[in-house]
């Protein structure tokens, strides 16, 4: 297992084979037995497997063709509908109408999710995260019929791979583990931990693609913009709200 985590590489072309269901079977219960908070499972996973599903949903996601490809499309959400009603069919009163819960289930959903990761991997199976899953919420939530306590977070695409890249790379070890407490970085830290990734082909490559002075400006100026942060924040936050997630009344 720790084998396949090391090797672990996005998968953004797919075959179309399908995935056994014994098989996605493991993998889903892989995920139900991820660490969660008190043991509540306030997540649920939607598995979409219809062509005309999967279309609605590669529109929500920007279009990414993985989404169509990929024969399993998994979509995580933060889920305290299901609690909820146990709850209060058992004559409990639940009180997860807030922020909190909903950061709470968030956490349990994405532990399910890595799980699953994992073991679709062991599978030899690809995956990749969609990060367009917040960004979508509405209509995701929409085309998935998701009711009031329910949030999805992020969604996986599985399937076999039909490409082999290169691992991704990482930042060392030195850059993202403080020894007993957090210490801050100094110009000579950021420098040393970001030298190889700033000098890679790959990213002088991108410098140069996107005319500009460095990489920090291609995630600041291109990709991940102020203005889509906040614009997309918002968004999320009012869908939250709408989702019964946010009273902080007691």
């Amino acid at each position: 297992m720790l084998e396949t985590i090391l090797k672990h590489r996005t998968i953004r072309k797919y075959k179309d084979t399908p995935i056994k269901p014994e098989i996605l079977e493991k993998i889903l219960e892989a995920g139900s037995r991820a660490s969660t908070t008190g043991n509540m499972q306030v997540y649920s996973i939607v598995v979409t497997k219809g062509k005309e599903l999967k279309e609605k949903l590669w529109e929500s996601h920007f279009k990414q063709d993985m989404v169509k490809q990929a024969p399993v499309v998994l979509t995580f959400c933060a889920d305290f509908n299901r609690f909820n009603k146990w709850c209060k069919q058992r004559n409990a009163e639940p009180g997860y109408d807030n922020f909190l819960s909903f950061y709470t289930a968030s956490i349990d959903a994405l532990l399910a999710a890595q799980n699953v990761a994992i073991a679709a991997e062991d599978f030899d199976l690809g995956i990749c995260y969609l990060g367009t899953t917040t960004y979508m919420a509405e209509k995701i939530i929409d085309i998935l019929n998701l009711p009031k306590g329910v949030v999805p977070v992020t969604t996986l695409v599985l399937g076999y791979p039909d490409e082999n890249p290169e691992l991704t790379d990482r930042l060392p070890l030195n850059g993202i583990i403080h020894e007993e407490t957090y210490q801050d970085y100094s110009e000579k830290n950021l420098n040393n931990i970001y030298s190889e990734k700033e000098a890679l082909k790959e990213t002088l490559d991108l410098i140069e693609e996107n005319k500009t002075e460095n990489l920090a400006q291609i995630f600041t100026d291109k990709r991940y913009t102020k203005k889509d942060n906040v614009f997309f924040s918002n968004s999320f936050l009012k869908i939250i709200e709408k989702q019964n997630f946010m009273n902080n009344e007691i």
